[in-house]
């Protein structure tokens, strides 16, 4: 009798002992839910309103600041160890920076900051972490070989290296980052662009659960050696350039040299995707004079019925 009690307890300690295993695992398989993702701003590099306009699209804004939104930009932080990320710089930085690091009962640092290219939205909001602002010291800078070299060589920007507020990281040596103690990958990629002073990069973003494309310049798809469309489908988020809604947009210039893809042709190339890719497509970096930004348009309410999505400031996805 006394034996069949001891084995009894055996198998009772036994089943205990996997239960908490079990436990265990789901709870290191579920801590990527710490970290998250946060839209900063939706707008193309000079914001809307954009300075000096006068037309319609941006009247309204001067006197209605609640309808303004900032300059494109992504922040991921997380939960576990209260730091956080930027993708891009932009002139918009304090109250992005603020938005991504003070909320309810946590404060994040600000803990690295990748740049997608030497343009005016993408980059100049770095003067912040500059002696006359913050007096950072030492945030890592993600950049690609030429965006490293201008920052380097030119004020100044370069007395931010010097003075030691950033650290330029070399995207070019590693290719992949791995940050949030390997719970978090950032991969960038060449896209064609207008590239005056720095290459052009999108990135790809993993955890273990969620991965996503960040696109916010690019010229036309056809100019790409990728297919956009099988990018959507390997992906869960993709955050792509919306800069212009049509051809004409522009008063008075040529848009032949501003070459983004127009919203109409990126839902015309991809209007085969299913139901569920179309979903996984955020328009970003929008122009002041795109119509998608006034919700009471003719193209805002049509794209509505389209099945894609438009960025919108301040949402949070969990990663």
């Amino acid at each position: 009798m006394k034996w069949i009690i001891q084995a009894l307890l055996f198998a009772i300690f036994i089943l205990i002992a996997c239960s908490s295993k079990q436990v265990s695992t789901s709870q290191v398989l579920t801590s990527d839910q710490d970290l998250e993702l946060i839209v900063l701003g939706i707008a193309q590099d000079a914001g809307y309103p954009q300075a000096n306009c006068k037309k319609d699209c941006c009247t309204t804004l001067w006197t209605d600041k609640s309808q303004r939104k900032m300059v494109s930009s992504l922040g991921i932080r997380d939960a576990k160890t209260n730091k956080a990320w930027l993708f891009d710089a932009t002139p918009d930085f304090k109250d992005q920076l603020q938005l991504l690091t003070r909320t309810s009962g946590t404060q994040y640092d600000l803990e690295g900051i990748f740049l997608t290219h030497a343009h005016m939205g993408h980059y100049t909001g770095l003067m912040h972490l500059g002696r006359e602002a913050m007096g950072a010291d030492a945030v890592d800078v993600f950049t690609m070989p030429r965006m490293k070299d201008y920052l380097e060589t030119n004020g100044p920007w370069s007395q931010l290296v010097s003075l030691g507020n950033i650290d330029l990281k070399d995207l070019g040596a590693t290719r992949e980052i791995s940050l949030a103690e390997g719970r978090l990958r950032v991969r960038p990629f060449l896209v064609p662009h207008r590239d005056e002073f720095s290459e052009t990069v999108g990135y790809r973003i993993e955890t273990a659960h969620k991965t996503l494309l960040f696109i916010p310049d690019i010229d036309k798809w056809s100019k790409w050696d990728t297919d956009i469309a099988q990018l959507i489908a390997e992906v869960d988020l993709a955050f792509l350039d919306g800069t212009f809604y049509r051809n004409g947009e522009i008063w008075g210039r040529d848009m032949s040299q501003i070459p983004h893809p127009f919203i109409e042709e990126s839902l015309s190339l991809l209007q085969t995707l299913s139901p569920e890719d179309k979903a996984k497509v955020h328009f970003i970096h929008l122009n002041h004079t795109n119509p998608l930004l006034n919700t009471e348009s003719p193209e805002y309410l049509e794209f509505g019925s389209t099945g894609f999505e438009l960025a919108v400031e301040g949402s949070i996805f969990s990663l």
